[in-house]
């Protein structure tokens, strides 16, 4: 079995749920329609510097929160899918639409909507406390629970293989 660090040398887009994996999947219901969710900036960071170097980087989330795309657009991200009912369609497009092979996916899930998508990916990763049935498909477990940096974990270790984790451009926000 190929070690998850040998894949990460192919990596070029990465692929992210939202809640459980940038958030700790609790939800604060403020009214009737309105939510509140806490984010890592440590991971913002890592994301921001990963788009800024040239990786491509998509968002695909069930929720429908306009405030995820907002937070996800001033990190430089632009491919934002809200609403996504299907991930494995929105994921086949995503692929077509930058060029990525299976190979060159890096994509993190936490639950059961992210399982098909999931065997997509040439490098299957999700953070510590993914459902059982998600551990089971991932080549890389992070020992970081989603909303505590777990993102910024995998972006790490993929720019630093890269080469590109620490340069002139990375102490720019």
């Amino acid at each position: 079995m190929t070690n998850y660090k040998d894949k990460l040398h192919h990596i070029t887009t990465f692929v992210f749920d939202y809640d459980g994996v940038f958030t700790d999947g609790i939800m604060y219901l403020l009214g009737d329609t309105e939510v509140a969710r806490t984010a890592n900036v440590k991971d913002g960071y890592a994301i921001q510097l990963a788009a800024k170097v040239g990786f491509n980087i998509a968002i695909i989330t069930g929720g429908t929160q306009e405030a995820v795309r907002t937070r996800f657009e001033g990190l430089g991200v632009n491919t934002v899918y809200l609403g996504a009912k299907n991930k494995v369609e929105v994921l086949k497009g995503y692929m077509d639409k930058v060029g990525a092979k299976k190979e060159n996916v890096c994509y993190m899930g936490d639950d059961l909507p992210d399982y098909q998508a999931i065997q997509m990916a040439g490098l299957a990763t999700c953070p510590k406390d993914a459902v059982p049935e998600i551990k089971k498909l991932c080549d890389y477990i992070s020992p970081i629970n989603g909303g505590k940096g777990c993102v910024r974990d995998i972006v790490e270790q993929t720019l630093k293989v890269h080469g590109k984790w620490i340069t002139d451009k990375s102490w720019e926000w």
